[in-house]
C-alpha cells in the first residue's frame, strides 16, 4: 500500500472495519492485505476489471467464501466490533446481519409473501401472525415493490417481472433487519428502467443501512455511492469520496481504468 497508507475513517463513521484480509484459492492468492472502512449510512462502490477481486472481498463479510472448497481467509473484518472472521461465529446468524442481493434474481420458489417471510419465521423475528404481515409490508414498502404486489401476495415470486424480482430479493434481504446490506452487481441482468428503479431503491436505503455494492458501471458507481474503491489484480489501490476517484484520483492505475485504457 503506497507509503503505508491506511484507508480509514473516524472509527465513529465506520461500520465495518477491514484489517489486512488476505483470501486464498488453495495455493493461489486472491486478495493481499486489503484495509477498508464502511461508512455508516453510506453507499460503498467496488469497482475494477473482472477478475481483480471485487466480489471475493464482498463474500468475505458475509462468509460466502466458507463454502467454497480450499477457499482460505486471514486477516480481520469487524462488523460494528464483532469479528466476522471469528471460528466460534454462526455463519447463519452473520448472515442476518449482513445480507446479500445477488447478480440475478433469485426469489425462492415461493409466494411473494412467504419469500418475504421466510427469514423472519427462521430466525424467530415475530411472535404473531399480524407481526409477521406488517414486516412484511413494511419490508415490501421499503423495497418500493408494495404497491405493485399488494393484491397478489400469494402468488409465486417468481411471476414477477426481473427488475420486481429483484426488488422482491432486497425485501426479502431488508426483512430480517440486517446491519449490512451486499448486492453484487444487482442491476446486470436488468434493464434500463429496472437499473433505475433499483438505484433509487439504494438511495432510500442507505438512510437505514450501510450498503457494499459491486458494479462494472462506473456511471452507477458515480450515481449511487458516495465512496468508491478500486481494485486491481487483487489489491485495492485506492479508495476515497466518489467524486475525487473519478475526477482526481491519486493512483496512475486508477486513473488509468477509469479513463478505460484497460479493464
Amino acid at each position: 500500500m503506497a507509503d503505508g497508507e491506511r484507508f480509514n475513517m473516524e472509527a465513529a463513521e465506520a461500520k465495518v472495519l477491514v484489517r489486512d484480509v488476505n483470501v486464498f484459492y488453495g495455493e493461489k492468492q486472491a486478495l493481499f492485505d486489503i484495509d477498508l472502512d464502511i461508512g455508516r449510512n453510506q453507499v460503498t462502490s467496488l469497482i475494477g476489471p473482472s477478475g481483480c477481486g471485487k466480489s471475493t472481498f464482498l463474500r468475505c463479510m458475509n462468509r460466502m467464501n466458507d463454502v467454497i472448497d480450499g477457499c482460505r481467509v486471514e486477516g480481520s473484518i469487524k462488523v460494528d466490533g464483532d469479528e466476522v472472521l471469528d471460528a466460534g461465529i454462526d455463519p447463519v446468524q452473520l448472515r442476518r446481519r449482513v445480507g446479500m442481493v445477488f447478480q440475478k434474481p433469485n426469489p425462492f420458489p415461493k409466494s411473494i409473501y412467504d419469500n418475504v417471510a421466510y427469514g423472519p419465521r427462521i430466525h424467530g423475528l415475530v411472535s404473531s401472525q399480524d407481526d409477521l404481515d406488517e414486516l412484511v409490508q413494511t419490508s415490501l414498502e421499503r423495497a418500493a415493490l408494495w404497491e405493485e404486489v399488494k393484491d397478489r401476495l400469494h402468488q409465486p415470486g417468481t411471476g414477477l417481472s426481473g427488475g420486481q424480482q429483484q426488488r422482491l430479493c432486497i425485501a426479502r434481504a431488508v426483512a430480517v433487519r440486517p446491519d449490512v446490506i451486499l448486492m453484487d452487481e444487482p442491476c446486470s441482468a436488468l434493464d434500463p428502467i429496472a437499473t433505475a428503479r433499483v438505484e433509487e431503491l439504494i438511495e432510500e436505503l442507505k438512510k437505514a443501512y450501510s450498503i457494499v455494492i459491486v458494479t462494472h458501471s462506473m456511471q452507477q458507481a458515480a450515481r449511487v455511492s458516495q465512496r468508491t474503491a478500486f481494485f486491481h489484480l487483487g489489491v485495492l489501490v485506492e479508495v476515497g469520496v466518489t467524486e475525487q476517484i473519478f475526477t482526481a484520483p491519486r493512483d496512475e492505475r486508477t486513473q488509468g481504468y477509469i479513463t478505460g485504457r484497460f479493464g
